[in-house]
């Protein structure tokens, strides 16, 4: 009896929502159970729209005049818990979103349309699967510190003289790269393009240089052209911070 009571009681919430009768003559209202589901209202017509695999319908307009699919994460969905079946390609769980690495902490991918993009942090970060944004390797629960310090000791309390809590420590390897020790933490960094790590005129201390600058580094990028690696760099940047900090998935629906 239990059964029956629950199948009526299932047909009925379907049967209403497939009779969704438009508020006004225009307009775009989600759908009471779905996230990724709205209907769209045309001269009082309703018709049911789904957004792309991985996006949800922002419902946040109060007058109910925007159309926008956002990725998941960043859609409140309360009580319209349900979603599509997910569509999955390769580095992608579902179609659209922004997701972790399968093996690598520091690298995360931007997915769009079934299409992958690799995004890699800069060293020293790894990307954090909740708050979506590279952050400091050892403060990211899925990372092991020495993953990325490459078992590099920061000096004991009181080594250095007048370092206090912080130094930086070119790294042995690597002219770009060098080590940030911070209440007794090590972290791998790296310098912009175009520039290595100098060792400062103190113990603990340096900074980012021409190569020119540095002996020992003066050929770290060979014949490169400097100038146009830079730009590179900064348009890479800008479009890496687009995509890892503020991804706001543009309306991709289907019928």
């Amino acid at each position: 009896m239990k059964q029956i009571v629950l199948v009526i009681a299932l047909f009925g919430t379907v049967l209403a929502q497939e009779n969704f009768k438009c508020p006004d003559d225009y307009g775009f209202y989600p759908h009471h159970i779905s996230c990724d589901k709205y209907w769209k209202c045309d001269n009082g017509a309703a018709e049911l729209k789904t957004c792309g695999n991985g996006l949800a319908f922002d419902a946040t307009d109060p007058k109910y005049l925007s159309e926008n699919c956002d990725y998941h994460h960043n859609v409140e969905c309360g009580d319209r818990t349900q979603l599509e079946p997910p569509i999955s390609s390769a580095h992608c769980p579902r179609l659209y979103g922004i997701f972790p690495d399968e093996a690598k902490c520091d690298v995360f991918w931007n997915c769009w349309n079934g299409e992958s993009s690799r995004y890699q942090c800069s060293p020293g970060l790894a990307y954090d699967r909740e708050a979506r944004v590279c952050m400091w390797a050892d403060q990211v629960p899925e990372c092991k510190n020495e993953e990325v310090a490459n078992g590099f000791t920061c000096p004991a309390a009181g080594e250095i003289a007048n370092a206090g809590s912080f130094s930086r420590h070119a790294h042995p390897e690597d002219c770009r790269k060098y080590y940030i020790c911070l209440e007794g933490v090590a972290r791998e960094y790296g310098c912009p393009i175009g520039t290595v790590f100098k060792i400062g005129d103190s113990d603990g201390s340096g900074n980012c240089e021409d190569p020119e600058d540095v002996p020992g580094c003066e050929d770290y990028y060979g014949d490169l052209d400097l100038k146009s690696i830079r730009k590179s760099e900064l348009l890479a940047g800008l479009a890496n911070s687009d995509s890892g900090r503020n991804q706001v998935a543009k309306k991709k629906n289907k019928e």
